[in-house]
């Protein structure tokens, strides 16, 4: 047959294979602006125009295109290159994080604004809650989005030396919202074969034997590999500075499977088709073992043993009794405390999984470049990583490479939340690619995201809490067992991290607390936003609401008497950690902001509950947290930054970008301490080629030491060039002035441009670049505060969200449109957690929910439009002042709005409509009878 269709004025004559959808069409023809986050029309990152209608191009066949006109976000703009409109309003709203959904919500809204006054003008732009029913963003929480599409613009342009504290616009904003940045697989990689994954049908199981003929003769499949091609080393999937925090207990393909999708075999093929047909053609013969579930029954003697056959090198707990990890600690007697206490409360709070639902999926491309020198070749990874040099790290260590033949780099990264904290894909993928010294690539489906990859640690947390009549706190005692699934990345390091902080920032003259982490036969846990902070949060901040108001206290009152102040020592009974301080604090700015909010419902000043329907149950909730700026153990950062050839900047520095902004505020600082503007800083980052070393972008570490790294290498180069003026122009080092261009040296102008060339005719090429480094300690706290006003319908179980304020206690704000972005992104991941997000599992341990629509995540109509209120502080170590923030906000809270409402406290979560009808039925019930 013939074929023919216009991509944004361009003709393409070749025809679609059978079955082809428009997306994978347009991208391998280059358009890489059509991104894939779902596979099943649920997410709307795909969404083009076919003859001016939007449609989702995963589900559209790319037969129908024939003879019609395609336009996707790269044709939207002028030829001259001016911006459409509507990516001008995104551009100046920053109405984007990771941007990896952004060329589907362009496409929406532009729609949808050619339609207005039109015969199809149905209003849709009126009410975005139904116009953008299908898109999903996961970074942002909605609310910039709706600003871009109402035209509020939010950037700003600051004075030379004045962009700290700024509303500065993203670097990549322009590539953003034109389709040209590019993620990890919008790359074309000449001879690219294609990897599948063979997945385990089983929960626990020895392979016996493995039958690869059959899939070796698939037209186009090269090599299937399976345990016996894998080295044997053990090592963990998560990826931390020092990997003895983790246990060894993952090969690359095992012999043994131990949850319901773990790998079993790779087939790698010309095209992604005939993988699929090679892995439906591999014969394994199982042997099946007992499997355990439940993190309790896997802890009795007796329960199957996940890894009863490591040794002590794993570094397991309990391999005997499936404990990955535990820690067990006392300060005081709690008994003592419980006895002098007038109210002891106690009760066990449950919390699931969740999936981070980043809309660019786990994946990597492996190729060989030709070494510099000419020598041969090396390896290169690009993938979507926060760990660029921690998986370097792991890969020379597995396969046995020099770190100098293996280059990491992260494109642009389509959002993480500590879900690429892990090695997932890249192990795999190089082992195929030393193989067969070929390009080969594998990209996670949406389903494989659910089955293959990591959630959140589901937690159950055993809380007694005792205090005096005046409401002083007497003793806290917790019990908490993290389930880590079949394999213990992250899991010990969770489970610690989760039981400090929440234990430390309430004063009590006794603590104990015993946690463990557990393995089951369960897709595996792993890092997410909070690090277990906001699985125990839950349970703490539940369990003091609820002793206040048993105490006739208000529950405020009751948290302002009993956290800890500015200077006090952080008491956790699992022991302090020295490197650990209040730098700077303001939670009791962060509690005020919630009792004006508590005090405008008072007066009658809140009028959210308005319109709520007649019968409706109206309350209000708090809750509160702290988090350590930093993870321990040292996290590390090297950045470079440079004068150029034209007299602007080049920074260098490690971490990834994937939404949380740190390039913006590395432009920032580098622009506040060279007296320059940011447009003339430009950053190179998450490249192994491109510094010595950086830990990752996780744990808030963005700003707080990669943002150090930065300042302290900007603040030297400064320093250096003032130097190298002095000696150019023989005046006085104290009289030469930096500027945005230039230095003012005495009235004599030496632009920076002269200045290099003359730095170079001198042989001083060393003073026109200055390195700092950063190692994460010590570490400051930040703060932060949640306040909700809910409605619940008590016929239905539904929760209306009317008024929702956050106070963030963030130091310094290098960029309060950002800033606000962060927070408002974790406050719609808390809700999501909260109300419906849950990664369910059979009896054997399997995913059921393995897609967006059968797993709900928040959308645009489900988010409110939360107040953000940041405190007044400066930190003493943070740079400039700063704190982090990403991960505070994630602070699930809304039960104590929820128990104010109906009276009923609700102890597991997600709190979704059937099972909060069932408790307000019981509750009912209960008072009649």
């Amino acid at each position: 047959m013939s074929f023919h269709v216009r991509v944004n004025d361009r003709s393409h004559d070749d025809e679609p294979r059978a079955g082809q959808c428009l997306r994978t069409y347009l991208r391998e023809r280059g358009w890489f602006g059509v991104k894939k986050g779902c596979d099943a029309g649920d997410c709307g990152a795909c969404t083009v125009h076919v003859d001016g209608e939007p449609v989702h191009s995963c589900l559209y066949p790319a037969v129908r295109a024939e003879g019609r006109a395609v336009t996707t976000v790269e044709g939207l703009a002028s030829r001259d290159g001016e911006l459409h409109p509507v990516q001008q309003k995104f551009l100046d709203a920053q109405g984007y994080q990771c941007g990896f959904c952004t060329a589907g919500f362009l496409m929406t809204t532009v729609a949808l604004e050619a339609e207005r006054g039109s015969a199809h003008d149905d209003g849709k732009l009126d009410d975005l809650p139904r116009a953008f029913k299908g898109n999903i963003c996961r970074c942002t929480g909605y609310r910039a989005i709706e600003d871009a599409v109402r035209g509020v613009r939010h950037t700003e342009r600051p004075c030379a030396g004045k962009a700290v504290g700024k509303n500065v616009g993203a670097p990549a904003g322009p590539q953003v919202v034109t389709g040209t940045a590019r993620y990890t697989f919008d790359v074309e990689v000449p001879g690219l074969l294609h990897m599948k994954l063979l997945r385990s049908p089983h929960p626990h199981a020895r392979i016996v034997a493995v039958d690869t003929a059959a899939a070796l003769r698939v037209p186009g499949v090269h090599a299937v590999l399976t345990h016996e091609d894998a080295p044997p080393t053990l090592y963990s999937s998560a990826r931390h500075e020092h990997p003895t925090e983790d246990p060894d207990d993952t090969r690359v393909l095992d012999s043994v499977v131990r949850y319901v999708g773990q790998r079993v075999a790779a087939v790698v093929a010309d095209s992604e088709q005939a993988a699929e047909e090679g892995c439906r053609r591999i014969e394994v013969t199982y042997e099946q073992l007992p499997y355990v579930t439940d993190p309790e029954a896997a802890m009795l003697p007796g329960a199957p043993q996940l890894h009863g056959d490591k040794g002590p090198e794993a570094r397991i707990a309990r391999a005997e009794n499936n404990v990955a990890g535990e820690v067990h600690g006392e300060i005081g007697d709690v008994e003592t405390g419980f006895a002098e206490a007038d109210v002891v409360y106690e009760e066990t709070f449950r919390t699931q999984r969740v999936q981070h639902a980043s809309l660019e999926t786990h994946g990597c491309v492996a190729y060989f470049e030709p070494k510099e020198d000419g020598t041969g070749e090396r390896l290169t990874v690009r993938s979507s990583t926060q760990t660029p040099f921690l998986t370097r790290r792991a890969l020379c260590a597995l396969y046995g490479l020099p770190e100098d033949e293996v280059r990491v780099v992260a494109g642009r990264v389509g959002g993480g939340f500590g879900g690429k904290q892990e090695m997932l894909t890249e192990d795999i993928v190089t082992l195929a690619a030393l193989k067969l010294r070929r390009p080969v690539k594998l990209e996670y489906t949406r389903a494989e995201q659910f089955y293959g990859a990591t959630t959140r640690h589901p937690f159950t947390i055993g809380i007694t809490v005792g205090a005096r009549a005046d409401g002083t706190l007497t003793a806290v005692r917790m019990r908490v067992v993290s389930n880590t699934g079949a394999y213990g990345n992250h899991g010990p390091a969770v489970m610690f991290h989760s039981v400090g902080e929440s234990f430390a920032v309430y004063r009590a003259p006794h603590k104990k607390v015993d946690a463990y982490s557990v393995y089951t036969n369960a897709v595996p846990a792993g890092a997410f936003r909070g690090y277990g902070l906001g699985q125990v949060t839950f349970a703490v901040e539940s369990a003091m609401d609820e002793v206040a108001r048993r105490l006739g206290m208000d529950p405020l009152v009751f948290r302002e008497k009993n956290v800890i102040g500015p200077g006090e020592p952080m008491h956790s009974p699992i022991g302090e950690e020295e490197d650990l301080f209040i730098a700077s604090y303001g939670l009791d700015q962060c509690l005020s902001v919630a009792r004006r909010a508590i005090a405008e419902v008072a007066s009658g000043e809140d009028t959210s509950a308005d319109e709520v329907p007649e019968g409706w149950l109206v309350g209000q909730g708090t809750g509160m947290a702290m988090i350590a700026t930093g993870p321990p153990g040292g996290h590390y950062a090297d950045a470079r930054v440079s004068l150029l050839p034209d007299g602007t900047y080049d920074v260098a520095v490690g971490t990834a970008e994937f939404g949380n902004g740190t390039t913006t505020v590395h432009q920032q600082i580098t622009a506040g301490a060279l007296h320059t503007t940011e447009d003339r800083v430009a950053v190179r980052q998450s490249d192994t080629d491109v510094v010595r070393h950086d830990t990752g972008a996780f744990g808030s570490a963005g700003t707080v030491v990669a943002g150090k790294a930065v300042l302290l290498a900007a603040g030297s180069l400064a320093e250096r060039l003032r130097t190298l003026a002095a000696r150019h122009t023989g005046v006085a080092r104290h009289l030469c002035v930096l500027g945005a261009e230039a230095f003012d040296c005495a009235g004599r102008t030496v632009t920076l441009k002269e200045l290099y060339e003359a730095g170079h005719a001198r042989g001083a090429a060393e003073e026109l670049a200055a390195d700092g480094h950063w190692g994460g300690s010590p570490r400051s706290v930040a703060f932060n505060a949640q306040w909700f006003r809910v409605a619940v319908d008590p016929d239905t179980g539904e929760i209306r969200i009317l008024r929702s304020v956050h106070a963030a206690d963030a130091g310094k704000v290098m960029n309060p449109m950002q800033c606000r972005g962060q927070v408002e992104g974790g406050v719609a991941q808390a809700l999501g957690a909260t109300l419906f997000e849950n990664v369910r599992i059979d009896e054997r341990g399997e995913v059921t929910t393995a897609a967006f629509r059968r797993y709900r995540l928040p959308q645009y109509a489900d988010v409110p439009r939360t107040e953000v209120h940041f405190t007044e502080t400066s930190d003493a170590i943070g740079p400039l002042g700063a704190k982090s923030m990403s991960e505070s906000p994630f602070n699930p809270v809304l039960a104590n709005a929820l128990r104010d409402a109906t009276g009923v406290r609700f102890t597991e979560l997600p709190l979704t409509r059937d099972r909060v009808w069932l408790a307000l039925d019981r509750h009912a019930r209960a008072l009649g009878a």
